[in-house]
């Protein structure tokens, strides 16, 4: 049971980040014509996220059925998003806004609280 909610996290933190990405080219009225350029913004925040949330034991399934764990997804995104602005800054060969990496990490943090209130509001009432 353990492996299939801590699969469950994995795949919904995907989900969230292509949601992200989606909604960020779209704020900027550009997702019509983005098309694999979404990559360069969604595949830096796998990669970060992949890299710190682990360290934050966010995939771990009791903490994450815990309501007062909540603050450790919110928190492992607050610290990739500056490594996600740096992937993706490497990635373009581009210069690094810091305004893009508060907005992009903020967003995501936000975006990852909701989804990770939502599992834990499904698994308490499971319990």
């Amino acid at each position: 049971m353990k492996n299939k909610r801590r699969l469950i996290l994995i795949c919904g933190d995907v989900v969230v980040f292509g949601l992200v990405t989606l909604f960020g080219f779209s704020s900027h009225q550009t997702l019509g014509t983005a098309g694999s350029r979404m990559l360069a913004t969604f595949i830096p925040l796998v990669v970060g996220w992949g890299l710190i949330a682990p360290f934050l034991g966010v995939y771990d399934p009791d903490r994450a059925a815990d309501w007062r764990q909540l603050w450790r997804p919110f928190w492992a995104m607050v610290l990739a998003g500056p490594m996600v602005g740096w992937l993706r800054g490497a990635w373009l060969d581009q210069v690094i806004l810091p305004i893009f990496v508060v907005v992009l990490g903020g967003v995501s943090a936000l975006a990852i609280l909701a989804w990770r209130a939502a599992f834990w509001l499904v698994i308490s009432r499971i319990k």
